[in-house]
């Protein structure tokens, strides 16, 4: 709509960079200034002049120090520069459009850099090239502009007001529009309005929370029905910026010179010879030379590190610890744990019922890693927030006493741990902690109990039991009955295929199980030497 501000919500700045979704940056310019110059009677000249001091010229053309003469002289070449011209109109600083993404790996490999320094991103290809950093900030301000009018040539100081924005204006402005000026445009707006307004009431990032506080309580005396408050960066990243966050390093002569002579015990940098040698040491002489090397630094935060370093704790070799048995979605796991003497988990066992052998190896691997990790100090809670809510199958309900979904086996396994042994009742969904059974407590594990015997209800006056591949009848119920009752004495043919088939069924029942089913007709088969054969159709299905 070509406006560059909305309602009463006065300019971010007068040239920001909005950063984009999909990476980089783009580069917004009020465009209403060269209109209010002209208003305020400047010449087309002046306003010309005030206009580049505050966006830049958007070439090298003519820039001081850093200009197509010396980056000639440096080696680019005619194509090279006007790709450099080309990205910097919308650039932060010169510096962003001097790298290997602009001008490509051949020139700066041509002019004598390596990939380790154009693909480090702390490397300036500008200082690398010799130019000082005055020469670069003058450079900067002539291309890419100062973002601000403060000190234009020509402006006249009654008529900055009329350029004041919601932030101070690049690394030079000073000005800005106080918290105040915000509030009060919107209390002049708010009777007019029947909801509330949508504007950010912009505070510079030195804000304190006195001003802050003193912001609400305007915009309560003024009957605003919204205060939206932002700093200038408190957050990481926010969409529109009006200088770069790069940090001058700048380090006094004199001051470098104290340091060096106050610390001279400073250990030297290691070298390529130093590395090669410590690679040729073991584990344990690694630990010592890096003991011997921090005791002799005089940084104590180093020592203090050192303290922090933990060696194994083996668990002993009698350990309590708990085994639990849930099912997820059907699928039937077993966690077990071992514990230190003072309670604490030090190793975890997982098992499953039929999850193949593939499973079983990435399970046993999984509990293994994290109970070296537990071994060696890792925290239990670290464990806990990195693995609960892990997803994938199975998962969904869970038969266990606290935990009734899960979503995943990892997921279900943390919430127990952190249930048990961190107290946590935030990962469960019932709070009653059930009672550890088979303890040896109970009135059947009392010496001189008597243990019921289990007997075998009646199901018929004769019971076929198959043994040693054989049907034989066996009497039971009165013993007392004559032989006559016990037994029919005649039997049809009928019966005793109808008996030899129980017989068979029955011994399917009791060790043909994991039997396959017959690959022609579906039948299970039955164990036929190392073969297996089905009864119906007759199909072997071969030795294994």
């Amino acid at each position: 709509m070509d406006c560059d501000t909305t309602g009463v919500e006065p300019d971010f700045a007068l040239v920001k960079f909005k950063k984009l979704s999909g990476g980089g940056y783009f580069k917004i310019i009020n465009q209403s200034v060269p209109t209010a110059l002209k208003n305020l009677r400047y010449t087309d000249k002046q306003i010309d002049t005030i206009v580049k001091y505050a966006v830049g010229s958007g070439t090298f053309a003519g820039a001081p120090a850093i200009n197509h003469q010396s980056l000639s002289e440096k080696g680019f070449i005619a194509e090279e520069i006007k790709k450099l011209d080309a990205a910097v109109g919308s650039a932060f600083e010169i510096g962003f459009v001097f790298n290997v993404y602009t001008l490509g790996e051949e020139c700066l490999q041509r002019l004598g850099f390596k990939s380790a320094q154009y693909y480090n991103f702390e490397w300036s290809l500008l200082e690398a090239l010799g130019f000082s950093d005055e020469e670069i900030e003058a450079a900067n301000n002539y291309v890419c502009g100062t973002m601000t009018v403060e000190g234009a040539p020509f402006l006249k100081d009654e008529h900055l007001a009329v350029f004041d924005c919601a932030n101070k204006c690049g690394k030079k402005g000073q000005r800005y529009i106080h918290a105040h000026g915000h509030i009060r445009m919107m209390g002049a707006t708010q009777p007019f309005i029947s909801g509330a307004i949508s504007k950010t009431i912009n505070l510079p990032n030195e804000a304190t929370v006195e001003e802050i506080a003193d912001a609400y309580m305007l915009s309560w005396q003024l009957a605003l029905k919204a205060c939206a408050l932002y700093r200038d960066g408190s957050k990481l990243s926010q969409p529109l910026s009006t200088k770069s966050d790069k940090k001058k390093k700048e380090v006094p002569a004199d001051n470098e010179a104290a340091a060096a002579q106050e610390t001279p015990a400073t250990p030297q940098p290691m070298t390529e010879s130093t590395i090669v040698d410590l690679g040729k040491l073991t584990v344990q002489e690694l630990l010592e030379e890096v003991h011997k090397r921090v005791q002799a630094s005089p940084d104590t935060n180093l020592k203090r590190a050192l303290a922090t370093i933990v060696e194994r704790r083996t668990l002993p070799a009698k350990r309590r610890g708990f085994t639990q048995k849930a099912k997820i979605n059907g699928q039937a796991i077993f966690l077990r744990t071992g514990e230190y003497n003072d309670g604490t988990v030090g190793e975890i066992f997982i098992d499953m019922a039929k999850e193949g052998a593939t499973m079983r190896s990435m399970l046993n691997c999984f509990a293994i890693a994290i109970s070296i990790g537990l071994q060696y100090g890792v925290p239990l809670e670290e464990f806990v927030e990195k693995f609960v809510f892990t997803r994938f199958e199975p998962s969904g309900m869970v038969d266990h006493p606290n935990i009734k979904s899960a979503t995943s086996i990892v997921d279900f396994i943390f919430r127990s741990l952190a249930y048990e042994y961190l107290g946590r009742t935030d990962l469960v969904h019932v709070l009653d902690r059930p009672e550890v059974a088979n303890t040896g407590t109970k009135d059947w594990d009392l010496p001189g109990h008597n243990h019921p015997v289990p007997t075998t209800p009646e199901l018929s006056d004769v019971r076929i039991v198959a043994k040693a591949g054989r049907s034989t009848p066996e009497a039971t119920g009165n013993t007392s009955q004559p032989a006559s009752a016990k037994a029919p004495k005649a039997t049809t043919s009928m019966t005793r295929a109808d008996n030899g088939l129980e017989a068979i069924n029955a011994a399917a029942r009791s060790m043909q199980s994991d039997a396959p089913a017959c690959n022609t007709c579906g039948h299970i088969t039955i164990r036929s030497g190392t073969c297996y054969k089905c009864l119906n159709c007759g199909n072997s299905m071969g030795c294994s």
